[in-house]
């Protein structure tokens, strides 16, 4: 029988599919196996003993497999042709980085004339050039997504793919049946325990991709890194703020245009990975001085006296790296606009709060994503991390309005960091999704203070 596609999601099933019927965290793909066959489902597949309605299946057939995300892996690349065998690919991980790293490393093989494709967090890009397809804004996509689109990818001409891994995408095993070329390894930071169950479970999970790729290159200055890669077999190449790969970087080819050490150090190992791919490293790290940060990430909106700064920052990791950044290039007072979403690690939230008090003059906690959480006790949680004079700290559930205020506080010279949603472009409430841009809003409070 032709099989012309496989999905968990009963509404994506079509003529043809196979309907992989497995328990998620919030549902149960057993709920759905009427409404997949009613769409086209010509197969249904278990991981586990279903209880399911004989007459409802009898005359579908019925596979039962070991694991259904594994099957769904294999399946998708299978029925894809197996497009990442014929891409280098380079997977990217890191607690913070992540797609800052991807968009240089394709910003770099884009200079050198080499088709590349970048998909992540701010979606898919080919040659520099977003791609608007119909796919879940996921760091990294479910196999069902991402092997048809490597085959979109080869079939439009791309010879490498850069993509991020994040440990959600690693542990539920979405890239399990993609050859992996390069894996990379930025930093092992607070986030997403909760997620995993442990700080152990998210380690863990970021060492599968130890055993995934072909190369690894690692952060020498991350002690989390460097431990976790120890006992691999795999070729090991590291690099840190005076070398990639092993060599010293010439103090006149330093990416010091870069704003942030973060970031100098997330070029130098884009430069790493150009180097293992065969490239002269003196001749990469020329060409970084045309490298552009991407949107969202230390995205500078000038306001005449005033200059405020986009940045996803959403960990204590990555907000004390852009708050130490600015403090170095700010003259007058540094104010930060920041919440923590709901729904997602806890344990942050109050030392995010540390964070932004000790590096801000001053303060404004708001809501992030707060999702099904209450944001006033999202808030309360942070502000357990804070203990300074209470002028230097504003609470303003309003996200619109905690940004406008900042801004209109703002004095000449003073810097203000709008942190934690960075590129996005929308506000999870409760179900709902609201349209919302940090820069927009941004934007026009700067244009309002100018009158």
């Amino acid at each position: 029988m032709p099989i012309h596609g496989i999905t968990e999601r009963s509404r994506n099933v079509k003529d043809g599919f196979i309907f992989v019927a497995r328990k998620g965290a919030r549902d149960d793909g057993i709920l759905h196996v009427q409404e997949a066959i009613e769409r086209g489902a010509v197969a249904i597949v278990v991981d586990r003993n279903t209880g399911l309605d004989n007459n409802a299946t009898k005359e579908m057939t019925l596979i039962t497999v070991p694991d259904g995300r594994k099957f769904i892996s294999h399946a998708s690349a299978k029925l894809a042709g197996h497009p990442s065998e014929s891409m280098t690919i380079i997977a990217v991980t890191g607690t913070n980085g992540k797609t800052t790293v991807t968009h240089f490393i394709g910003q770099l093989l884009a200079m050198l004339g080499e088709p590349a494709a970048v998909i992540g967090t701010t979606g898919l890009f080919m040659n520099g050039r977003k791609v608007n397809l119909d796919i879940p804004e996921m760091t990294t996509l479910p196999a069902e997504f991402l092997h048809p689109l490597l085959r979109d990818c080869v079939d439009a001409g791309m010879k490498y793919m850069v993509m991020e891994a994040s440990s959600l995408g690693l542990s539920t095993s979405r890239l399990d049946h993609c050859k992996i070329d390069v894996g990379v390894f930025l930093n092992i930071g607070v986030d997403h325990y909760e997620e995993h169950g442990s700080k152990e479970a998210y380690i863990a999970a970021k060492k599968r991709l130890t055993t995934m790729a072909r190369d690894l290159i690692v952060n020498a200055a991350d002690r989390e890194c460097v431990e976790l890669v120890k006992c691999s077999e795999r070729p090991i190449h590291f690099f840190n703020e005076l070398m990639v790969a092993g060599k010293m970087i010439p103090y006149d080819l330093y990416p010091i245009f870069l704003p942030g050490k973060h970031n100098r150090l997330n070029a130098l190992a884009a430069v790493t990975v150009m180097h293992l791919l065969g490239y002269n490293y003196l001749k990469i790290l020329q060409l970084c001085s045309r490298l552009k940060l991407p949107e969202g990430r230390l995205q500078r909106l000038d306001g005449g006296d005033v200059t405020v700064f986009i940045d996803y920052a959403h960990t204590p990791d990555a907000l004390q790296t852009v708050l130490a950044s600015l403090t170095e290039e700010s003259t007058g007072e540094l104010i930060t606009v920041f919440g923590c979403g709901g729904d997602r690690d806890r344990g942050k939230r109050p030392q995010m709060g540390k964070v932004a008090a000790t590096y801000s003059s001053k303060v404004y906690i708001t809501s992030d994503n707060p999702r099904n959480e209450e944001p006033s006790t999202i808030i309360e949680e942070i502000l357990m991390g804070i203990n300074c004079e209470s002028g230097k700290i504003n609470v303003e559930l309003d996200r619109r309005a905690a940004i406008e205020k900042a801004i209109c506080y703002a004095k000449n010279g003073d810097v203000v960091l709008i942190a934690g949603k960075g590129h996005e472009k929308t506000q999870q409430i409760g179900q709902e999704l609201l349209t919302f841009s940090d820069y927009e809003v941004a934007e026009v409070a700067l244009r309002t203070k100018k009158k």
